[in-house]
């Protein structure tokens, strides 16, 4: 039986375009840091997660290794000194983002975090970044350009060297 309305049989039918996701309803995404001006690859590109990950890594074990070694100077509690850990990655993730535009681990992985408009970073975007990664879930939270709410909110995206 029919309604008197056929679907054309080349739309899609509503819940191919939510399960599908944006591509499945017809937006064209494009690339990562595409819309923003950002090369397709190498330097100055949008980086990838790998290497941000092992960046992490990097950077939280050398605050690991820091507060490590104050706690045995001044004899804190574990409690104490995973507190020193947080402490240290997050002032070190302020300062050198700040100053230098990118993180001892981010270095060492070949990263940096640039400003969308060119400009450096800075103090004071560089400690609201640093205060919204230290909270986890916004770091979490990515957009197609691969920023988290952290990096949206500075302004920034982490790039190639």
């Amino acid at each position: 039986m029919s309604s008197g309305k056929e679907r054309p049989a080349a739309e899609p039918r509503w819940t191919q375009t939510w399960l599908g996701g944006a591509r499945a309803a017809g937006a064209d995404l494009g690339r990562p840091g595409e819309r923003f001006g950002f090369p397709e690859g190498g330097s100055g590109a949008i980086a990838g997660y790998g290497r941000r990950l092992v960046a992490l890594f990097v950077d939280w074990g050398l605050s690991m290794l820091v507060a490590s070694l104050v706690a045995r100077a001044f004899e804190w509690t574990p409690a104490e000194r995973s507190m020193g850990t947080l402490v240290v990655f997050g002032i070190q993730a302020w300062l050198l983002t700040a100053l230098a535009g990118t993180t001892l681990g981010k270095r060492l992985c070949g990263l940096r975090v640039a400003r969308l408009d060119g400009r450096p970073v800075g103090l004071g975007w560089s400690l609201a970044r640093t205060l919204l990664l230290l909270l986890v879930v916004p770091a979490l939270i990515w957009d197609r350009d691969y920023r988290g709410l952290h990096d949206r909110a500075a302004d920034t995206a982490v790039v190639n060297v």
